[in-house]
């Protein structure tokens, strides 16, 4: 999709916004002057007018696709998402809670009775309900396995068994198998009785008589191949496989790698027990995407944009406090050098600048080794390479940007030693803003945590920290 094509869509998406806010806005309106009236029956005044408003927000409701009344659901205060939520119909719920954020779920769930929630989970697949397990209540979730069938009931005790983030918990189990044995022509008549393929179907998975995995059947392969010809001859045997228990994270790349619209998911034993689509990879990867955003920021998790006030102090204070806590050990090195500060005035306008660039050229660094340790391209044997890379960079950078600011020094205090001591800190504290950005995230990662979380947070306590501590230390040696 090009950049134009989504200009266009996010354009869309704010028009169909925009007027269901109006709707929402001239309903309330209205209601308010009809309340606000003293008239015989005013009852039944309230009620037409009620319905005759809702109908037509309800009629534009029934036009759109389910993500995109999820996106209005996520940008509505909560009284008039509530409000919209109760005119979508029944049978659409499962859909737009499966698309909603985490957190915009949790609130129409909780507005939803135990029927509405189990009519809305009986309308998805095995593998929709166990991403909406974790936010169902207990009760509907027993009633939910006891109407299953025993196949769908296996099959959503399999899925939810998985933990997070591996390919068993984003596997589904809709999917066309076809035996080895048989004749192309075959092939095509099955598929015709079928009449309907599961979404993303570009290929069938083949197997054998013991339902042994064996490989897959592009629709390329079966349309332009003699129908007489079997199934075994025409078959691709070196297909992509992933394991249920295989990190999702590196099936997302292998779908990136070798531009997949599906694969097969087989066990250990080779038995074919579901399949991989480009779609749940996608969502897959925009929450990790949106995830390493928040976790960057200080975030613990996602956040309702009308959430409680209370709600949202839950969520940020963590990285807050430790912000406070770096912001207070910086400024005990400034206090240590109070005395050299007030002796030299210049100093306390320029440390921020050390600081800053340090700071910056930290976070530079981390990301970079962010990127790489998700993308799996640091190794044992690389990261002295690593080190010594960034060191270069660093070196040299400070030698150029100190050497320019040492010079600005100069030439606003007419103070050369002042000039040199500039861009020495600049060097120094650029090194140890390198050696940080490698050797911070590659220490979280070694001890299994996110590698994104807190990262920047830390890297810049560091930087600031170091930074005053160099400048204001050098200036002190040199300069008094």
């Amino acid at each position: 999709m090009s950049e134009i094509e989504k200009t266009k869509i996010q354009e869309s998406l704010q028009e169909i916004l925009q007027q269901v806010i109006e709707l929402l806005s001239r309903h309330q309106l209205v209601e308010g002057l009809v309340h606000k009236q003293d008239m015989p029956r005013q009852d039944l005044v309230e009620t037409l007018v009620h319905k005759q408003h809702l109908a037509e927000l309800q009629k534009k409701l029934d036009e759109l696709h389910s993500a995109d009344i999820a996106y209005i659901l996520e940008a509505l205060p909560l009284e008039q998402r509530l409000l919209v939520w109760d005119l979508v119909k029944v049978e659409r719920d499962g859909d737009i809670l499966l698309e909603v954020s985490d957190a915009v779920r949790e609130s129409l769930i909780a507005s939803m009775d135990s029927e509405e929630l189990l009519a809305a989970a009986e309308q998805l697949d095995t593998d929709e309900i166990a991403d909406l397990a974790p936010d169902l209540p207990h009760d509907v979730m027993q009633e939910l396995l006891e109407s299953l069938d025993s196949q769908n009931r296996a099959h959503l005790q399999s899925a939810m068994s998985y933990p997070e983030d591996t390919v068993g918990s984003l596997m589904d189990f809709d999917m066309v198998s076809i035996r080895d044995d048989i004749s192309l022509e075959v092939v095509l008549r099955y598929l015709r009785r079928l009449g309907k393929l599961p979404g993303h179907t570009d290929k069938l998975f083949v197997v054998d008589r013991n339902d042994n995995f064996r490989g897959v059947l592009s629709f390329k392969r079966l349309l332009v191949h003699d129908p007489e010809a079997s199934v075994a001859a025409v078959m691709a045997e070196d297909a992509v496989t992933f394991h249920p228990d295989d990190e999702a994270g590196d099936a997302a790349s292998a779908f990136e790698r070798y531009d997949l619209v599906s694969a097969p998911v087989v066990d250990r034993n080779n038995k074919l027990v579901g399949r991989l689509t480009v779609d749940v990879v996608m969502d897959f990867i925009r929450e990790e995407t949106d995830s390493e955003m928040l976790s960057m920021a200080g975030l613990r998790e996602e956040e309702d944009l009308f959430a409680t006030v209370w709600k949202s102090i839950q969520n940020r204070w963590t990285w807050l406090a430790l912000n406070l806590v770096t912001a207070f050990i910086a400024s005990r090195v400034i206090g240590v050098f109070e005395g050299s500060i007030e002796k030299i005035v210049a100093l306390a306008a320029l440390m921020p600048i050390v600081a800053g660039i340090g700071g910056n050229s930290g976070n530079q660094t981390t990301t970079m080794i962010v990127r790489a340790l998700a993308l799996g391209q640091i190794r044992g044997g690389s990261i002295r390479k690593l080190f010594l890379k960034e060191l270069g960079v660093s070196l040299i950078n400070g030698l150029i940007w100190g050497g320019i600011i040492g010079l600005v020094a100069w030439l606003l205090y007419r103070n050369a030693a002042l000039g040199v001591v500039m861009t020495g800190a600049m060097m120094l504290n650029l090194v140890l803003a390198a050696l940080m950005g490698v050797l911070i995230p590659m220490l979280m990662h070694k001890l299994g945590r996110d590698p994104a979380v807190g990262s920047s947070v830390m890297i810049t306590a560091v930087t600031d920290s170091g930074g005053f501590f160099i400048f204001l230390g050098l200036a002190t040696l040199f300069l008094l």
